[in-house]
């Protein structure tokens, strides 16, 4: 059993498919890539997502009436995403911005600019009324339960990405693609959006390079106090 890592911010207080690359990704020895450790983690995303699933449809439903009576728009983004083993699929979203977002960023030449670089907007106009209050509580995610039904993501793993963002992991990139994404994660309980992208690399890293069903579900359970928080979430 491979020790839990130490964390330097404490833990405890988000259809046709192709290929990125047309390269075999190598396979590193790490605990979800034996069947046994696949096996365990497709249990327990079960075995939460299900019922969670049927516990919170009356709040999935609600929060799409408030989507769709706050701007125009479709209720939920699709968007395009790496997964395992570099393939792509879509991420579901509830939508938080305006179907106008494009035209509504291309005012502001510094946030395009501070976009390009962390893929992130602190005060991003593009994003709805109704939207930022999804994204402080992290409610706009909940749809993404259907891709880890899908077995598209996990419960927990390292966060997920654009196509165009491995290149930022570097070497470690064809690593980072040899697990699912995951709904939470080190990064989602260890300051989420506050941390920039080079601390949050180091966090998936440590995630995958320390994999264990134990640190699964540690990370599930301070989930829920950092999510109520809505520290680090824009």
């Amino acid at each position: 059993m491979v020790q839990a890592p130490i964390i330097t911010k404490p833990i405890i207080k988000k259809v046709p498919t192709r290929l990125v690359e047309p390269i075999i990704y190598p396979v590193p020895q790490h605990g979800q890539t034996t069947r046994f450790g696949r096996l365990l983690k497709a249990i327990l995303d079960y075995m939460l997502v299900i019922p969670g699933l049927i516990l919170i449809s009356p709040l999935l439903f609600f929060i799409a009436v408030l989507v769709k009576l706050d701007s125009p728009g479709p209720i939920i983004h699709r968007r395009r995403v790496l997964g395992l083993n570099g393939r792509e699929f879509d991420a579901f979203k509830f939508r938080t911005m305006y179907i106008n977002g494009d035209e509504i960023l291309a005012q502001y030449p510094k946030l395009q600019m501070e976009l390009a670089h962390s893929y992130k907007l602190k005060c991003d106009p593009r994003v709805s009324r109704v939207g930022q209050f999804l994204r402080k509580f992290s409610l706009d995610e909940l749809p993404q339960l259907f891709n880890i039904l899908q077995q598209d993501m996990s419960l927990v793993g390292p966060r997920i990405i654009a196509p165009q963002e491995l290149v930022k992991y570097g070497s470690w990139g064809s690593t980072r693609v040899t697990v699912m994404p995951g709904l939470t994660g080190m990064w989602q309980v260890s300051g989420r959006s506050d941390t920039d992208y080079a601390e949050r690399i180091r966090l998936d890293k440590q995630y995958v390079d320390n994999y264990s069903l134990k640190l699964d579900i540690q990370i599930i359970l301070c989930t829920i106090p950092a999510v109520l928080k809505g520290d680090g979430a824009y």
